[in-house]
């Protein structure tokens, strides 16, 4: 019963149940088949990184070596880390763990994005860290609260605290790992480079107990909200100093679009009504302003006048997105949109101009981009229809023959020739490989509906892990949301927990327990007991590890933190009752 009640309270499931009936006849796609081939895949572009690049950042597929492009990471051998596990490769992810601890350094002089190294360094090490026992890593006592992919991604984020000390709160776009920010740096920066943080920084925060890696990501994402035009939309790039909008299109692709992302992604991981309420604002405005005849423009963000009518390839998040929220068959009219541009040039062009049906001057390329699969594969849990596997069928054939070469996959120059350029970016192993693989794995542990789970002992209860519901950073990085509530640093909660113990355990001996609180007062020290209670506790009762026999198993859950309803095996309630 008590781990119903873990289950029922941990699991905010991303997964949406199926409507549909399965492939329609001669329609049906082989999904063995792709899955083998996406697997195929994986293994030729990653072979070729360790032989021909690491420990440089990325590699070079035309020239068969490699190049440092965000920092000087073996940048590829995180972002791919966590993909070995959904590939079933645990061995793999073992010595490559072991790689990591021994071989990347932070503390060096690079000038280094703040956003690219948050999504891919800091995501890809917290997930590799939640999944660390699954995979067969040996982890150290106190785990899932302590390890040492967690203390590396813990490193790589406080080397981005400095950026977030501007006078709104929003960050800087590049920060120096080993001077901060540099005193020449601009202050524009992107929108999504501002308000792509809260999954990651929240992360850190509950499991770590330090509290300023939520703070600074909270309150760069109030700015935003607070400098929205009247009309309800933001722009592209902002005056962190001055809050001054420096690019004033809206919309919600390019520099603009994860953060829009992240309040979805955040309002789910952390149950934060907040969060929620402001993406739907937002998304009344969007609908309202950009939208036409199921296509997203883009507008002045004052006036909401059409300023470039084109579809970027990064907008192909958007139905994955609104799946999220339920809003299913606007997200599948607008997939279709999209996929008709990918039948049309094999890819999705980086800009796709809507009026006339065809690609942008110098906006011609592919860079192997993950957002239509990744749309596919949440629109595919949601309905089971079988176009969504019809595009993953096409990605797979496309990109094989495209893009593959001796030494990997290359970027799409120019889809009207398929012209290519000397670069696999580490999104490739990260996201697009992992979604295609996941649309056509039905039964991977991602996909767990609850019916499995582990249960970690901690100090103060059992914790419930691995029971699905991942909630997906922006560069595909799976987080554990129920490991958020497993790490007890602040004493409040820790003072709950004992109150539930101490009332649970008199209730059983059915002993007259009483509990009196200073009117005014929640804390600890506001609280009396009987000298029932008091005679328990100086015996050790009330300490789990002095009296194992007498252990009580406590809710690793805290209580909803608002009234509002949010998701349990993946519909998310929006009333505000």
């Amino acid at each position: 019963m008590l781990r119903s009640w873990y289950l029922l309270c941990c699991l905010w499931a991303l997964h949406l149940p199926g409507a549909g009936e399965g492939a329609a006849a001669g329609r049906e796609i082989d999904a063995a088949h792709y899955r083998e081939r996406v697997k195929a895949m994986f293994y030729h572009a990653y072979n070729n990184y360790l032989e021909n690049a690491f420990p440089y950042d990325e590699l070079r597929p035309l020239t068969c070596d490699g190049q440092d492009t965000w920092g000087s990471f073996s940048l590829t051998l995180i972002d791919a880390l966590d993909t070995l596990l959904i590939l079933g490769n645990v061995s793999e992810f073992q010595r490559v763990v072991n790689v990591l601890q021994e071989g990347v350094d932070f503390d060096i002089d690079v000038n280094a994005s703040v956003f690219e190294t948050n999504i891919r360094v800091v995501g890809g090490l917290l997930s590799a860290h939640l999944l660390s026992k699954k995979a067969g890593v040996e982890v150290e006592a106190g785990w899932p609260c302590s390890g040492s992919l967690l203390r590396m991604a813990e490193e790589a984020a406080r080397k981005l605290l400095p950026a977030f000390q501007t006078p709104t709160g929003m960050p800087y776009g590049t920060v120096n790992l080993l001077h901060g920010v540099n005193p020449g740096e601009t202050p524009v920066t992107c929108t999504a480079g501002i308000g792509t943080f809260i999954v990651e920084f929240a992360t850190l925060s509950h499991l770590t107990g330090d509290q300023v890696f939520e703070d600074v990501a909270r309150k760069a994402l109030k700015a935003l909200w607070k400098n929205r035009s009247d009309i309800g939309l933001v722009g592209n790039h902002i005056d962190v100093v001055t809050a001054k909008w420096v690019a004033q299109d809206a919309g919600i692709g390019a520099g603009v679009d994860s953060y829009f992302e992240y309040l979805v992604k955040g309002a789910i991981l952390l149950h934060d009504e907040e969060l929620m309420s402001m993406f739907l604002e937002y998304n009344k405005a969007i609908r309202n302003y950009t939208k036409f005849d199921d296509w997203y423009l883009w507008v002045q963000m004052y006036k909401g006048t059409v300023s470039m009518p084109v579809f970027q390839s990064l907008e192909a998040y958007w139905p994955g997105l609104q799946s999220l929220i339920g809003d299913i068959n606007n997200a599948m009219r607008t997939f279709l949109n999209y996929y008709t541009v990918w039948k049309q040039f094999g890819g999705l062009p980086e800009f796709y101009n809507i009026p006339q049906g065809y690609t942008v001057e110098k906006r011609e390329g592919y860079p192997l981009r993950p957002e239509l699969i990744e749309s596919a594969m949440y629109l595919y849990r949601a309905t089971r229809d079988p176009t969504l596997l019809e595009l993953g069928r096409d990605a797979v054939e496309s990109i094989e023959k495209i893009s593959k070469v001796e030494c990997g996959f290359a970027t799409i120059k120019d889809l009207r020739d398929h012209r290519l350029d000397n670069r696999m970016e580490s999104f490739f192993l990260a996201e697009t490989v992992k979604y295609l693989y996941l649309l056509f794995d039905p039964d991977n542990f991602i996909h767990n509906d609850g019916s499995a789970f582990d249960v970690v002992p901690m100090p103060y209860g059992e914790c419930i892990l691995g029971a699905g519901g991942y909630v997906f950073n922006t560069e595909a990085h799976p987080i554990d949301p129920a490991a958020l509530h497993c790490c007890r640093k602040q004493k409040e909660e820790q003072w709950e927990v004992e109150d539930l113990m101490r009332e649970f355990y008199f209730l059983k001996k059915s002993k007259k327990s009483t509990f009196k609180r200073t009117a005014g007062h929640s804390g600890r020290e506001s609280q009396t007991a009987s000298a029932d209670a008091s005679s328990e506790s100086s015996r050790g009762g009330m300490n789990p590890e002095k009296n194992t026999k007498r252990r009580i198993p406590l809710l690793s859950c805290p209580n909803q933190p608002f009234t509002s309803k949010l998701s349990v095996l993946g519909q998310v309630f929006l009333d505000n009752t």
